[in-house]
């Protein structure tokens, strides 16, 4: 296939939790071979994400999802961190694509064309799929830290700042995969510092 044929979308997922690492996905599709059912994964039942995502793993040309960590969330902040997580899906592809088109006005910092697509996840049948796989791969994820942290109800949330998970923090604190930048978990952390005091 023609080099100058591989558009390349990327999207991430988890920026707005308040815990667990946010992640990106790069999906490069064949070309003229489009996947039925593919779109934003926000308007897919998680059922239907799930099921898209193994055909865009089966039938895609390339695909890879990539994170960035808590520790690098809070060190660099969210969309830093969100760019560097795109970066490394975007790199980690194993192909090299001719145009790179990322959800949203940011673009992470590559050595290929990249546009930023605003609304990108519901008009760019690439970046839909990318949004279905750092979704379906983050959840996945928080399910896993779920077990690790079973007080949190990430299993429910995927930590994100629901009253249930406001409140589990206040009742069992912060824990390591809490991003201790965000002002809900820093408030907790000063309460706390201050009731030693």
């Amino acid at each position: 296939m023609d080099a100058e044929e591989l558009i390349c979308g990327v999207d991430e997922a988890g920026r707005g939790p308040l815990a667990g690492p946010v992640f990106a996905a790069a999906v490069v599709f064949r070309k003229g071979q489009p996947i039925a059912g593919v779109a934003d994964s926000k308007i897919l039942t998680p059922g239907k994400r799930e099921t898209l995502a193994i055909a865009i793993r089966e039938r895609a040309l390339a695909w890879a999802v990539a994170q960035a960590s808590v520790e690098e969330i809070d060190r660099l902040n969210i969309l830093q961190a969100s760019l560097l997580a795109m970066r490394r899906a975007v790199l980690a592809l194993g192909v090299t694509p001719s145009l790179v088109l990322v959800d949203g006005r940011q673009r992470p910092v590559l050595d290929y064309p990249t546009r930023a697509v605003i609304k990108g996840d519901a008009t760019v049948p690439e970046i839909s799929a990318a949004s279905i796989l750092a979704k379906t791969d983050r959840d996945l994820e928080m399910l896993r830290l779920h077990v690790l942290y079973p007080h949190y109800g990430l299993d429910r949330h995927k930590g994100y700042p629901t009253p249930e998970h406001l409140d589990a923090i206040k009742r069992h604190g912060v824990c390591d995969i809490h991003r201790k930048s965000y002002a809900p978990v820093r408030r907790v952390l000063e309460e706390s510092a201050g009731s030693r005091l």
